[in-house]
């Protein structure tokens, strides 16, 4: 008897009325939301305008869904395409199933579209968002957690994941990969902004070290994977995969810093020039309120001589009357 485990929701569907609110898909928004706005207190950071993050995001966060259930699909064609499979269910993107590596390829191409757009150079927003995907990340797997897939193989832990039966699924406990995962992609993100402060990290090296940091865990975390998955030389796919992307990353890292050293000084040409402007114009309203506060101070010092002016008035004519009479 198990004394100690992570139980599984009974459901992943939360029906509000007429509208359904799924867990996985609720978990892939708020990722969404956190790295949009981590991303943009970094941008801003390294010197560019507010909301070019979220900008550029408008383009990468469709690709990169579409990209990331792509992968999937075309990975695990077997579930959607094989005898007794309904194909339409490879639409069905709320019942589970993004490739990490389509969704950061694909999106990668819809954020260029939206760099070029902007004039703005994209290793240098890839840089910027980095740890926020990494974050994103950790929010999403669980939504497979709601979903009761991808755990581990069996396990009495304390901390092993209850799983109930279901289709394609036998209940018991198992290791619970996708709170590995989530923990570990928190790391990731701890490294890179810790890296980034460190050594001054640009050109996409930041980006770079996260691909490297992430794919070094998702090897062994996907190690542990009892679901069906294809295998090459007895390998999983998805840990050749990790194995290949971590050596393009620091490939990448070693050359960027000998062919760019440093990080870029200009991230978006004309935020350094509007900063300026909003500085520049506050000190020219307060010498605007210094002048008007002056004139009130001169007519204050006229307004004595007038009134000394009007007191000898009377004299002057007194005196002229006096001379006339005499």
């Amino acid at each position: 008897m198990d004394l100690a485990y992570i139980p599984s929701p009974s459901t992943g569907v939360i029906n509000l009325g007429p509208i359904p609110l799924r867990g996985y898909a609720f978990c892939i928004i708020i990722g969404v939301f956190v790295a949009v706005w981590f991303g943009n207190k970094r941008w801003i950071a390294r010197g560019g305008r507010a909301g070019t993050v979220a900008d550029i995001a408008v383009w990468a966060v469709p690709f990169g869904l579409v990209g990331g259930r792509l992968y999937h699909v075309i990975t695990d064609y077997q579930l959607y395409f094989s005898d007794g499979e309904n194909w339409v269910d490879a639409f069905k993107i709320w019942q589970g199933g993004l490739g990490i590596w389509g969704a950061i390829a694909l999106g990668a191409v819809g954020a260029w579209i939206g760099c070029r757009r902007r004039g703005i150079p994209l290793p240098a927003w890839a840089d910027a968002l980095a740890p926020g995907i990494a974050i994103a990340q950790a929010f999403g797997r669980w939504g497979n957690w709601f979903n009761q897939e991808l755990y581990g193989k069996p396990t009495d832990l304390p901390w092993a994941l209850k799983i109930s039966e279901g289709p394609n699924r036998v209940a018991g406990t198992y290791h619970p990969t996708f709170l590995y995962e989530s923990l570990w992609c928190v790391g990731v993100a701890l490294l890179v902004i810790w890296a980034d402060r460190r050594f001054k990290l640009g050109h996409g090296r930041a980006f770079a070290l996260y691909v490297a940091a992430y794919c070094t865990g998702r090897a062994w975390i996907e190690y542990m994977r009892v679901d069906e998955a294809h295998h090459i030389l007895g390998l999983r796919l998805n840990v050749w995969t990790a194995l290949i992307m971590f050596v393009l990353a620091v490939t990448y890292i070693v050359i960027s810093a000998k062919v760019r050293p440093g990080r870029e000084e200009v991230v978006e040409p004309g935020a350094a020039e509007d900063a300026e402007g909003v500085e520049d114009a506050a000190p020219d309203a307060d010498a605007a309120g210094d002048t008007d506060r002056d004139g009130d101070a001169v007519g204050d010092t006229q307004a004595p001589d007038a009134e000394a002016r009007d007191a000898e008035a009377p004299e002057k004519n007194g005196t002229a009357e006096a001379a006339k009479n005499a």
